[in-house]
């Protein structure tokens, strides 16, 4: 595997990575008003090539935020136990959004690392044809 193909594939699987990351974040944002519903998290490995060497990144297992649920008073709601309270959420749409900001960008540089790669090599394709 050449230097550019090694490259375009940690740039791909970073990619791969983020929006797999942005795929939960949008999953916790959307369950933000679900009574019970945990926050997911998502942490990232580096999967290692031949030589020991860095060759990939990998989403690891997906983790339930284990942080206290939220108490609402709501007498009314079904869930309410009987001092009328039931649990909420325990997700922080600020700390979802600005997760989800970083990791957009984190996909736009992986994306740039990828198109500069793909330009390089093929600049040197064009100087070996000449």
């Amino acid at each position: 595997m050449s230097d550019f193909t090694q490259a375009r594939s940690v740039s791909a699987s970073g990619m791969k990575a983020q929006a797999t990351r942005l795929r939960h974040l949008s999953e916790n944002i959307s369950n933000a008003d679900t009574p019970g519903y945990r926050r997911k998290l998502i942490a990232f490995e580096t999967a290692m090539g031949a030589g020991g060497k860095p060759a990939n990144v990998e989403v690891g297992r997906v983790r339930l935020d284990q942080t206290e649920l939220e108490r609402i008073y709501d007498p009314s709601h079904p869930m309410a136990d009987d001092t009328g309270h039931h649990d909420g959420s325990n997700v922080n749409l600020l700390i979802e959004l600005a997760d989800a900001r970083e990791a957009q960008r984190g996909y736009e540089a992986n994306l740039k690392m990828f198109d500069q790669s793909r330009k390089m090599s093929s600049s040197l394709m064009e100087l070996l044809r000449r």
